[in-house]
């Protein structure tokens, strides 16, 4: 009987393996599935709630595909081109950021190290001032990029296409789909397998939601709080601050480092960051202690460290798709390694004296 058991448990570990290759092979193309999957997860509740309209679950996933892709549009529409723009002033003014860190960060390090290291910003901004005409648009220049490649333009329009598809279809089919996994699971592993269920949903449905809006409030509070500070970059940092802040800590301290540096060269004074300091340390209140308590809680159950680990794993594992699941397969870690716990407590072995 133990080696029948032995045999399953090596079966069962040799299928993980071969799923984990499988998903390091596929990544490029498990990309929109993955997105897909994920916008039909945080969808479905809203289904659900529909349905006790006594509405039927293909209109309600109709009425909440419309609903999400229409905000999706309006978002693109109101932010692409000021971020454009913002982009576009960052490219022309890189000789200004060069001849910045020349005259005032290089000297002030040389006063610090042994050896100083002299940056010759001159040569660099003539070249850049040469070619400026050509840095007049980001988004020109990546559709540029985009376009002297056909397969990546190609591949690009098909995502772009074939998640909605698979969003509205997964959305649809969602309740069908988790009951055939369920069904697979024997008999005698279901109450166990059902309870991890409901607390892996708890856990990556309240984390996921929670954390999106985390994100989307700190996005917003960073890029008008930094345009009152008069930052030009101000809806450029405040994105890229609220996008970073599902790593912890992390989308402060990029904020920090990147609004400072923006203000140091705008303005050629220290007392500009004054402001900043504030902007950022009411940020920090306002997520640690209203945010994400109030949005997100504990339900994740773990440590930054471990957060930030997985994230980095994740990436350097299986790339883009890798960040994508990093923080889900985490959570799911997290509360596998929870039930392993209380089993373990539970045991005989551990409670024997």
């Amino acid at each position: 009987m133990n080696g029948i058991l032995l045999k399953n448990r090596w079966a069962w570990a040799a299928i993980g393996v071969a799923l984990l290759v499988l998903v390091y092979l596929l990544g490029p193309v498990l990309t929109p599935f993955v997105i897909a999957a994920a916008l039909a997860y945080l969808g479905d509740p809203i289904v659900i709630r529909l349905q006790r309209l006594r509405i039927s679950r293909t209109l309600a996933v109709v009425i909440v595909f419309v609903t999400l892709t229409l905000f999706s549009l309006l978002m693109l529409v109101l932010l692409v081109p000021p971020l454009e723009r913002q982009i576009s002033i960052f490219i022309q003014n890189i000789p200004d950021y060069l001849l910045w860190l020349q005259r005032v960060l290089m000297p002030w390090l040389e006063r610090l190290l042994p050896n100083g290291y002299t940056l010759d910003a001159e040569t660099v901004k003539a070249a850049f001032a040469k070619h400026g005409s050509q840095a007049g648009g980001a988004v020109p220049k990546v559709l540029q990029i985009m376009t002297s490649s056909g397969m990546t333009l190609l591949a690009v329009a098909g995502n772009f296409v074939l998640v909605p598809i698979l969003t509205f279809y997964l959305m649809r089919d969602w309740k069908p789909f988790v009951q055939r996994i369920r069904e697979l699971v024997p008999q005698r592993l279901l109450p166990t397998a059902d309870h991890l269920a409901v607390e892996f949903d708890s856990v990556l449905g309240g984390f996921v939601r929670g954390q999106l809006l985390v994100m989307l409030a700190l996005a917003v509070y960073y890029s008008v709080a930094l345009s009152f500070c008069g930052l030009k970059l101000a809806l450029l940092i405040g994105v890229i601050t609220g996008l970073v802040a599902f790593v912890p800590y992390l989308g402060f301290m990029v904020g920090v480092v990147l609004a400072s540096a923006a203000m140091l060269v705008q303005t050629q004074s220290l007392t500009a960051l004054l402001p900043l300091a504030v902007v950022f340390t009411l940020g920090q209140v306002i997520e640690s202690y209203i945010l994400t308590p109030r949005l997100v809680g504990d339900r994740i159950g773990l440590h930054p460290v471990a957060v930030i680990f997985a994230v980095l794993a994740g990436g350097q594992l299986f790339g883009f798709i890798g960040v994508l699941i990093a923080l889900p397969a985490a959570a799911v870690i997290a509360v596998l390694l929870r039930h392993l716990r209380r089993q373990w407590v539970a045991s005989e072995l551990y409670v024997k004296d």
